[in-house]
């Protein structure tokens, strides 16, 4: 596998302009002078392209033109096969400038990690409005970063809000994920889990990132994936401390938590009750119910 380590190698097999900046490029293109194929190779700097008139040629099943939004992280395997009469914009950032620039990117670093973005008409002119600008004060003698990064981060922040919008264009996909989410932390306490549950844990699982999989949670739930979480340990937090006759300490290691003082401080959050306050109550409804 060939490994492109930075912009000027990356641009010179692909055929595109020599970069003006070592920390970010940006420019357009078009599939007159790139190179149109490629089998996997390696970059070690992140990139966003946005590609119009897109056909991808490894896909048969979906050969309809699309404008899409693509995303390329350090060494994650990169190959295209695609038609001539395609045009588009990049935008490449080195590791460095993203590393000290993280919070700008968050959310957008795991969404384009798993899936390319299908743009509208209407959402490309947004977008390209905001490019325009972008390449406009990246080829000025005063470009700057602050004015740089101000408008990469306006164009990463239209791209996930258009992302909600492709959640609820294919109900049936992101439904599956959220099942499958459910369906795991249902069977979570079944495995050899020794910690508590976290939303990194079922990302990995799903093969997702944290943050694309807490947004897709949150959209079809109205609850976050923590939300969620907690909820389920503190139901399962009830069940023992209602059907077995383990003590507060003990139950919090068996849910997963470190300190049973967190587990207490957590169920309390959630039910107004200490674990020993709600299992007495418990057993007073008891006592009640069996005199009468």
């Amino acid at each position: 596998m060939i490994f492109l380590k930075d912009f000027e190698a990356f641009n010179n097999y692909v055929g595109l302009p020599k970069p003006l900046d070592n920390n970010i490029d940006i420019g357009y293109y078009d599939g007159q002078n790139t190179l149109l194929q490629s089998e996997p190779v390696m970059i070690d700097f992140y990139r966003i392209s946005i590609k119009s008139n897109y056909i991808d040629l490894n896909n048969p099943d979906n050969p309809k033109p699309v404008i899409g939004v693509f995303f390329t992280s350090p060494d994650k395997p990169l190959s295209w096969k695609i038609e001539q009469n395609f045009n588009g914009m990049y935008v490449q950032i080195s590791k460095k400038l993203i590393d000290e620039n993280r919070f700008l990117f968050q959310n957008y670093l795991g969404y384009g990690e798993h899936e390319a973005l299908q743009l509208t008409d209407n959402e490309e002119k947004e977008i390209r409005t905001v490019f325009d600008l972008l390449f406009k004060h990246y080829h000025t003698k005063q470009n700057s970063y602050n004015v740089l990064l101000s408008y990469v981060h306006v164009l990463v922040s239209l791209v996930e809000t258009f992302y909600h919008r492709q959640f609820s264009t294919d109900i049936k996909k992101y439904n599956r994920i959220v099942s499958e989410f459910q369906q795991l932390l249902n069977d979570y306490y079944n495995t050899e889990a020794t910690q508590l549950p976290t939303v990194q844990f079922f990302a990995d699982q799903l093969r997702l990132s944290s943050n694309y999989l807490g947004d897709i949670i949150k959209y079809f739930t109205n609850k976050s994936a923590i939300e969620t979480i907690h909820d389920f340990v503190i139901n399962r937090a009830k069940k023992l401390l209602t059907e077995s006759n383990l003590n507060n300490a003990e139950i919090a290691y068996e849910l997963g938590f470190e300190y049973p003082n967190y587990f207490a401080k957590l169920f309390k959050k959630h039910t107004q009750l200490t674990p020993k306050e709600y299992r007495n109550k418990f057993q007073s409804k008891q006592i009640g119910v069996a005199n009468n």
